[in-house]
């Protein structure tokens, strides 16, 4: 495993590897790895002949209420997880290196983002699309790997392929879980040893909404009422949203019907805590 701190030398890199006729399998992170992104490499390891990740923790993507400094980072560790995973690069990049003058260009999301998370984090996901779009071009990878578990992020990076015609295929990789159903997380250390125990009552209650749905319920109201209450009743966390939306355009529905997600974010005392299921129905 090769770590690549230059655009240069990661775009010679992988041009060598396209005449050799190799495929291009990339993972992008902001580091600090968990269970989630080693399932990403799997993947990508799987269905390629190289494997690439990117460790970059993009300043466009904090919003002013946010701490840049006090993201975790710890590139030995992840260094090491990554060779475990039989990685063939990491792509690890200073701010300077990515950033070298103030851009000429911007891009901005102007759909799938007012929504959800995004709502909350304006402009979060315009540096999202400005980073990936430089990432993309210098990795120039056939497949790009991305969590289901921010589905949000994964219906923007589809909507940014499409809209720019990118020759990269988005693979989307189902929410890594822990044995009782919650989503892992490096956030989840911060829960306390209680919080921890009724944590799981999220993926639950969205399973039982599930049933709900299977079982004929249509009015996306309905189910937003009945896992806000099991919430409630269940957790000391404190809702942030529990939304129903069309899948990936995020728009709203008075009708659960075609491909559609449930999606959530609960605050617990130290961390907050998203989870969603996207499920399709087709009735006429």
């Amino acid at each position: 495993m090769r770590v690549i701190t230059t655009i240069e030398e990661m775009q010679n890199t992988i041009s060598h590897a396209k005449q050799d006729g190799q495929s291009i399998g990339y993972v992008p992170t902001m580091g600090f790895l968990h269970e989630g992104h080693l399932t990403l490499m799997e993947k990508a390891r799987e269905e390629n002949d190289i494997v690439v990740i990117s460790i970059f923790v993009n300043p466009l993507q904090f919003g002013p209420t946010e701490d840049l400094s006090s993201y975790p980072r710890d590139f030995e560790r992840d260094k090491e997880l990554a060779e475990k995973k039989m990685v063939d690069y990491i792509f690890y990049p200073s701010v300077e290196e990515m950033y070298p003058h103030p851009s000429s260009i911007t891009i901005k999301v102007n759909e799938r983002t007012d929504v959800l998370c995004g709502k909350s984090r304006p402009g979060h996901f315009d540096g999202v699309a400005t980073v990936l779009t430089k990432l993309f071009h210098i990795v120039q990878p056939e497949r790009a790997y991305f969590g289901t578990k921010d589905a949000q992020q994964v219906a923007v990076v589809e909507g940014l392929v499409n809209d720019f015609h990118f020759p990269i295929e988005i693979i989307p990789v189902e929410t890594v879980r822990e044995m009782d159903g919650l989503a892992k997380s490096s956030r989840n250390v911060n829960l306390l040893p209680n919080e921890r125990e009724q944590a799981p009552i999220l993926y639950q209650s969205l399973l039982r909404a599930k049933e709900m749905i299977l079982e004929g319920e249509r009015n996306p109201q309905t189910v937003i009422t009945f896992i806000t209450e099991m919430i409630a009743e269940n957790t000391d966390g404190k809702i942030d949203y529990i939304e129903a939306y069309s899948y990936p355009m995020l728009e709203e529905m008075t009708k659960l019907n075609g491909k559609f997600i449930i999606a959530m974010a609960v605050k617990f005392s130290k961390a907050r805590l998203i989870d969603n299921i996207i499920l399709e129905i087709n009735e006429k």
